[in-house]
């Protein structure tokens, strides 16, 4: 079985923010040269989570309006006595940090309108990291 890592870096602008990196992972999908296998893409964040869905713009905002809805950040959370990011913590663990797709045929399969996207909960942050990870053969 073959292994292939690739790491994305990049900045975020807003508070919440979904930022779409379905390019990135095909990418790393077409250079890994793996066939057939799996494909994990993962955020090494507490605060951030990784989620497919449709690239629309009204979507995308009903989707951040919600999370910040479900998860306020002014909320009394136990948390932000140490640090004023509870609603990103919680938020994360429920969404969840990772997602994994399969490869076929050299290609990552996902739906007709999923994108890849991480969902940004405790922003601007200057040093995001997404770790793509392409196993197979």
């Amino acid at each position: 079985m073959k292994v292939v890592v690739k790491t994305l870096t990049f900045s975020t602008r807003e508070k919440f923010e979904l930022v779409n990196i379905t390019d990135e992972v095909e990418k790393a999908v077409s250079e890994s040269g793996i066939i057939n296998g799996i494909c994990l893409i993962f955020a090494p964040h507490a605060t951030g989570a990784i989620v497919a869905n449709e690239n629309e713009k009204g979507l995308i905002r009903d989707i951040l309006d919600h999370i910040s809805q479900l998860f306020p950040p002014g909320k009394n959370w136990l948390h932000n006595r140490i640090d004023d990011n509870a609603h990103a913590h919680v938020a994360s663990s429920i969404i969840g940090a990772s997602l994994t797709l399969p490869v076929i045929n050299g290609k990552v399969i996902r739906g007709t309108w999923q994108d890849v996207f991480f969902v940004e909960m405790d922003g601007p942050r200057t040093n995001r990291r997404v770790i793509i990870e392409v196993l197979g053969e």
